[in-house]
Order: structure tokens, then sequence, then C-alpha cells
């Protein structure tokens, strides 16, 4: 194989987690599939770990894709939207959750974070309580697809409960009780 360059080592090592699971993916099966001998992987990513986290920020692009807020936005609607593309991004890959666990945003991830939350304290909110709404907002939705992920890989039994769930509707229903917190909160403070 030609020139092996770190945009492409994630790029493959993206597809094999999508084949085989997080679980599967290793640096000796990726050197294998892109034809190199596994220590030339070190020469992009020092360890199995640093592969990982760009795994996790190239998955995210897709979210990366949704706009930020302009300042004629209804926060609460951006926010639903927010965390719907979010939820969205995570069901496209393969163990989407679980590699985006414990991540955490980095360069223009984090840039865009920022934007996000300078977004909501200028429509009024407390910077504090977007924050924590941010965050609780974040692990719901890497939770919730967790579960759903977890529920697609399970084999269904007629006794597992909740296998009824509408993830949709649970979803958009968790996030709406969020918002709702949150412009509670934020009223009950500016009292």
């Amino acid at each position: 194989m030609s020139q092996i360059t770190r945009e492409l080592v994630v790029a493959a090592a993206l597809d094999l987690l999508d084949e085989v699971g997080l679980d599967q993916v290793s640096t000796r099966v990726l050197a294998q599939r892109l034809g190199i001998k596994q220590p030339s992987l070190y020469w992009h990513f020092h360890n199995k770990d640093e592969l990982l986290a760009a795994m996790a920020a190239a998955a995210m692009a897709p979210h990366a894709r949704f706009g930020l807020p302009n300042r004629s936005d209804d926060w609460r609607q951006w926010f639903m939207d927010n965390y719907l593309s979010f939820r969205q991004t995570l069901l496209l890959r393969r163990d989407g959750a679980r590699l985006h666990a414990g991540s955490r945003p980095v360069g223009e991830g984090l840039e865009r974070t920022t934007a996000k939350v300078d977004f909501l304290v200028g429509c009024g909110l407390s910077r504090r309580l977007v924050e924590m709404a941010m965050l609780a907002a974040s692990r719901f939705t890497v939770g919730s697809v967790l579960e759903q992920q977890a529920e697609q890989t399970t084999p269904p039994t007629s006794q597992r409960p909740g296998s009824e769930i509408d993830h949709d509707e649970a979803f958009r229903a968790g996030i709406g009780l969020i918002v709702a917190g949150l412009a509670q909160e934020n009223d009950h403070i500016k009292r």
C-alpha cells in the first residue's frame, strides 16, 4: 500500500470498528488490514488509547456539521436539535457510544462547545446551569445510545423487559425534561 497517513489509519480503524465492534479492534488486525507491520502504526499513534481518541473525534464529524447556534435561534429548540444530532451521530457507528464515552472535546470540538455554552448564556441562562445541563444531556445521550446499541447486539428474548421501548420517543422525552428543568431552574435563580 502506498503512503499511510494518520487519516487513512483512522478511516481504516473506523471501518474495522463497524465490522467487528470495539472489543475486537486491535492494532495487529488494523496493521494487517493496511498491509503494514504493527510498529508502523506507532509512527502515527503512540498507543491504542491515542488511536481510539482520534477515532472518537473522527466519528463525531457528522455532528460537527450540525450548525452552531445563531442569536435568533430559540434556545430550547436548538438544545433539543443539538442533542438529537449528537445521538444520530453516535448511532452511525457500531459501538459509537462506547467509543465516545470518556472522550473530551479538544481543538475545534472544544471551540464548538464553548460557542454553544456562550450562546445559551447569551440567551439569559446561568453559565453554571448551562454547563451542568450540557453535561447531563451529553451523558444521557451517550447512555441512551449505549443501551440502544447493546439491545441491538443482544439476542431477543420474550422475557427481556424493556424490549418494546421506542428509543426515539424515550430520547426526545428525556431531552425535553432536561430542557424544561434548565428553564425552570434558571427562572428560579432569577427570582
